[in-house]
């Protein structure tokens, strides 16, 4: 199965050729990408992007009113690489591709730290954009398919796929984090990754232990 891509902004990273007639908004995303893989998002300014891109000042608000119109941008587009990588990771999948998709994440999110702190906030701040709305909703909505079509293989439990798409984000968002924070050493994340996936896998309660079932 394949993980829908988010939104279709082109994703090309052009590096300051010049760019060509009616390009010049996906040179100014590509460009503010950098900066953001630089150094956060506080370094995304549009004078910046404009003096990278080669020019003038006023060009980019010609397709971006204001600051906040091209970081909603930049997160769509980031929305799109890490759509990709999580479609690529379920489609080169050899096992499970469930957990490839949870190993994904969190690989990005080591990868991209800075990414994916703007793409939380535009995500889950109070001014998501529709492209963002429609995408991730999208995505949730393959994700799911992901997991029933996991059960009817005998890959995963049978379970509520909802809940188990919910325990299975807290588990990758929540690892990323501690990578992100220096909680835990970026240097052991292939192995911990791996040993924290598995352990979701197979459960923490011993077979017999007392348990509540959820309903």
């Amino acid at each position: 199965m394949r993980v829908k891509v988010w939104y279709d902004w082109p994703h090309e990273h052009p590096g300051g050729r010049p760019y060509h007639h009616g390009s010049l908004p996906e040179t100014l995303v590509a460009h503010a990408v950098q900066l953001l893989d630089e150094a956060g998002a506080e370094a995304v300014t549009v004078r910046e992007v404009a003096r990278r891109a080669g020019v003038s000042p006023g060009a980019p608000f010609r397709h971006f009113p204001d600051r906040a119109a091209l970081l909603a941008a930049v997160a769509e587009a980031v929305a799109v690489d890490f759509g990709a990588a999580q479609t690529e990771a379920v489609a080169s999948a050899t096992s499970v591709p469930f957990r490839a998709l949870g190993t994904a994440f969190v690989r990005y999110a080591l990868a991209h730290p800075h990414r994916l702190a703007l793409l939380r906030g535009a995500l889950f701040g109070a001014e998501r954009t529709p492209a963002l709305e429609e995408g991730h909703r999208a995505f949730t909505q393959s994700v799911i398919e992901l997991i029933v079509a996991g059960q009817q293989r005998g890959e995963l439990r049978r379970a509520d796929p909802e809940l188990i798409r919910i325990a299975a984000q807290a588990l990758a968002y929540g690892l990323s984090q501690m990578f992100v924070d220096d909680y835990l050493d970026a240097s052991r994340a292939d192995t911990l990754i791996n040993q924290v996936v598995d352990l979701f896998g197979l459960g923490v309660l011993a077979p017999g232990s007392d348990r509540r079932d959820v309903d």
